[in-house]
């Protein structure tokens, strides 16, 4: 549509400040000729004025301007809450409602979709609503319509509103809802003692009379069978749960969907606990002093989870030094006390050079070698006493040592190396990148000078000594654990001898291998969820893995071949398309990962409602409309009147126009203001000549 104004504007010929003066000085003259009594004193005010307009150069400006149409703004809420409940059909005709409608009152029309926020940030309406703002010519914009649920997640989020903003409510009166809350869950537990979770089950919205108030719960521990019990809604419920495993445990809560309610996605809930042990029991028994008991000694008393108690053989019973034993300040070895009445209270025991004196009968090392079958776990470190006649392998212990001393020390220089299974055990794995590498590409560090000789016998050998043999061999014994380290010279490697060497990260791996820390098991299967991406890791001695079976919430399963990208280390990458528990197969190990929050924002409140979005809507006088009482009329209004009714909603006209063209045309030419100017002049002093 095309339009025209006109005014008139001034081009003065002198400055402004010039015209000014002139002007004062004229109305001066005119008024010293009216105190005169001269009858032309209006001619010549005339006159002056005449001269005035011509310096001023008055001209008249011909505008020509093109409307523009006015813009409605739509905000289409894509989220999942506004998906349930048939909302996402509720959302789509109304969406084709305003079209048409926005288009017979030719209101240009601009589509917003507010998708799902990124790291359960919810429902960020008014974010994208500001950003849409930004980008609109405020000056068009008659109207806002956000078709939602209402509920929005950043509703605190302050707006300048330039005109009428409306809610197109879906949803339904009758909608009510049961959800999961878990109000307390420790992110640590110690394992094997009990730890409280806090739930409540709440009902939301309009309730039918006939729901019953008790529901039955669900729950589970790393995919283990679920356990169930009845209970009510509405009221905090606390449920004591026992962790028997460290790292991440997964718990996962499910209640029986109630009939009629508006979603069963909240009728799920997801808690990782992390179990960790309280204090780890490390017996260690030094056969006589010697160089390498410090270094395991400060080991294990600088790590704080660890209650050690050291015990170092001064005064063996074949010893006759003649002084009587009442007169001695040594602790008497409480024999049985550690090995018969408590020892399974130790999660570790550590022989290091000890020599059978007759000190432990042979009742006490059977009972040793049940503890560690039934469970425990048992480190020999073996120096020349190792090979000889009073070696401990010669005692019911032998029957749990991965390797047979063959009675042989070997005293020469050698530079402890890990072996190929060794690079792939997670206690040795990566040790050789803790060191600078020598020219023939070994570990640049220091040597050790004496190894028992060693003959394998079952187990894995980890790391090798003079002409590769045997130095660290790990193995399993029943459900316990054995190490056997066949040098008692790791303390060179402390004192920094020849550079020294990893002995720290290796005693320390070794010591958490054989209490079971998780992180250090050879054969694992586990999973990180990272935003929408499973990372799967299978570790293994074996040098290939079969592919693992991932199965999804839905029950829908997918394979993954895995890769491997460091030795021991098979990964796969998984884009899950849903949040939720994930099961993780290969046919021997098993695992679960739990797949976004725990309860996911988008439907802690599901209940349709107006309130998060009242400032935005009253901020221009709008309002609010229910799409179950059908969709509304658009109307015109005036800007400032109310811009909702019964049935209909308000745009306000902004007679927007864009300028495109400009004439201008003096008023009158210049030798007509002179003209003018002479006129009025002679008329006067014609009417002041007459007498």
């Amino acid at each position: 549509m095309t339009g025209g104004a006109q005014e008139i504007i001034f081009d003065p010929l002198v400055p402004v400040l010039a015209l000014w003066v002139l002007a004062g000085l004229a109305a001066a003259l005119v008024a010293l000729a009216l105190w005169q009594g001269l009858r032309g004193w209006w001619l010549r005010g005339l006159a002056a004025l005449a001269v005035l307009a011509a310096l001023a150069n008055p001209s008249l400006q011909d505008e020509t301007r093109d409307a523009l149409s006015d813009i409605a703004l739509v905000m289409v809420d894509d989220t999942a809450s506004n998906r349930i409940g048939g909302r996402d059909a509720q959302t789509e005709a109304a969406l084709a409602h305003l079209e048409a409608r926005l288009g017979e009152l030719a209101v240009d029309t601009r589509i917003v979709r507010v998708a799902d926020s990124t790291g359960n940030a919810g429902t960020q309406l008014n974010t994208a609503l500001a950003e849409a703002l930004a980008d609109l010519p405020r000056d068009r914009l008659a109207g806002v319509f956000i078709v939602s649920d209402g509920q929005v997640h950043d509703a605190d989020l302050p707006l300048s509103m330039p005109a009428p903003a409306h809610l197109l409510q879906t949803g339904r009166a009758s909608d009510w809802d049961r959800r999961l809350i878990i109000r307390n869950a420790p992110a640590f537990a110690i394992i094997g003692e009990p730890v409280t979770l806090t739930l409540r089950i709440e009902d939301q919205g309009a309730v039918p009379a006939t729901t019953s108030r008790f529901t039955t719960l669900r729950y589970a521990i790393d995919g283990a069978p679920a356990q169930t019990a009845t209970v009510p809604t509405g009221e905090d419920l606390e449920l004591t749960v026992t962790l028997e495993r460290g790292g991440m445990n997964v718990i996962q809560f499910e209640l029986d969907d109630a009939p009629g309610e508006l979603t069963d996605r909240n009728n799920a809930a997801i808690v990782q606990i992390n179990g960790v042990r309280d204090r780890l029991s490390v017996l260690l028994v030094s056969g006589e002093p010697n160089a390498g008991q410090r270094t395991w000694r400060n080991l294990l008393k600088s790590d704080p989870a660890v209650d050690l108690v050291h015990f170092t053989i001064l005064r063996p019973p074949d010893r006759q030094d003649g002084v009587p034993v009442d007169e001695l300040s040594l602790i008497a070895f409480p024999t049985r006390e550690l090995f018969v009445e408590k020892i399974d209270d130790f999660d570790l025991i550590i022989f290091d050079r000890y020599r059978r004196r007759g000190i432990l009968p042979n009742a006490y090392f059977s009972n040793i070698a049940r503890y560690v079958e039934e469970g425990g776990a048992l480190l020999v470190v073996g120096g020349p006493e190792l090979a000889g006649a009073e070696s401990i392998w010669r005692s019911p212990l032998g029957d749990i040592f991965p390797g047979q001393p063959t009675s042989r020390v070997i005293e020469q220089g050698f530079r402890p190396e890990v072996t190929e299974l060794g690079q792939r055990h997670p206690v040795t794995a990566g040790l050789e990148d803790l060191a600078p590498v020598s020219e023939d590409g070994t570990p640049a560090w220091g040597r050790w000078f004496r190894q028992v000789e060693l003959d394998p016998q079952r187990g894995q050998v980890v790391m090798s000594g003079v002409a590769d043999r045997p130095l660290l061999m790990l193995d399993r014994v029943g459900a316990g654990r054995m190490a056997l380290l066949a040098s008692d010279q790791t303390w060179l490697w402390d004192r920094g001898f020849e550079g020294g060497g990893p002995q720290l990260e290796l005693l320390r791996r070794l010591a958490h291998w054989m209490m079971g820390e998780p992180e250090l098991e050879e054969e694992t299967l586990t999973a990180t969820a990272e935003g929408n991406r499973i990372t799967v890791l299978r570790r293994s001695l074996r040098d290939n893995v079969g592919a693992v079976t991932v199965t999804a919430p839905d029950g829908t399963q997918t394979v993954l071949d895995l890769t491997e990208d460091a030795p021991g280390e098979y990964r796969a990458q998984l884009d899950a398309p849903e949040t939720g528990l994930y099961r993780l197969d290969d046919g021997e190990l098993d695992a679960v990962v739990a797949l976004g929050p725990s309860a996911p924002r988008e439907f802690e409140q599901t209940i349709a409602t107006a309130e998060p979005l009242r400032p935005v809507i009253d901020a221009q006088r709008g309002g609010v409309v229910r799409l179950e009482d059908g969709v509304p009329d658009l109307r015109l209004v005036r800007e400032g009147r109310l811009a909702a009714g019964r049935g209909w909603l308000g745009l306000t006209p902004r007679d927007a126009y864009i300028t495109t063209e400009l004439r201008n045309t003096a008023l009158l030419p210049a030798w007509l203001w002179l003209a003018l100017a002479a006129g009025f002049a002679l008329g006067a002093w014609l009417r002041e000549g007459r007498t």
